[in-house]
């Protein structure tokens, strides 16, 4: 019988701080980094990296980012047909499920323009399960959309503004 009373008597003590869960405070929510207005490089890549990270939802892998600079930098065309060449070669070699492609430019119709080119040989339905983020301008977000629709990719939409 004592040892049964001890054991309560434990019981009781312990119960309590068992019981007692330290409470998280709630997380602050960052407040969204604002658009640049200029092209400056630093803050755009800050820029597309906090929207990324917005939009990443449940994807786990490192996501693809294709950054075009603005068009006032030096060497545009040589950084547009490096960025052209190498979203076109990352695409043709097959982005797995799980994955994220993320385009953005201050050019915006330029990353609007990789984007169509690179899609343009890619068999229907053979990205699915990829995410693909397109920050741009309303006015090239159709044209973005209807030329990757058909691969299969999950498309989303932020408007640069």
């Amino acid at each position: 019988m004592k040892i049964l009373s001890r054991l309560l008597l434990i019981a009781c003590l312990v119960l309590p701080f068992a019981a007692c869960k330290k409470q998280e405070a709630p997380k602050a929510e960052k407040a969204p980094v604002a658009m640049p207005t200029n092209d400056d490089a630093a803050a755009w890549r800050n820029y597309v990296q906090d929207v990324v990270g917005r939009n990443i939802g449940d994807i786990s892998n490192p996501p693809y980012v294709y950054l075009l600079p603005g068009e006032s930098t030096p060497d545009f065309q040589g950084s547009y047909d490096r960025l052209l060449d190498k979203a076109k070669t990352d695409v043709a070699r097959g982005i797995t499920s799980g994955n994220m492609l993320a385009y953005a430019s201050p050019a915006s119709a330029k990353i609007g323009d990789i984007v169509v080119e690179s899609f343009k040989d890619v068999a229907p339905g053979s990205m699915k399960g990829v995410k693909l983020l397109f920050i741009g301008k309303a006015e090239d977000n159709e044209r973005v959309k209807a030329a990757v629709t058909p691969s299969g990719v999950t498309y989303s939409f932020v408007e640069a503004k």
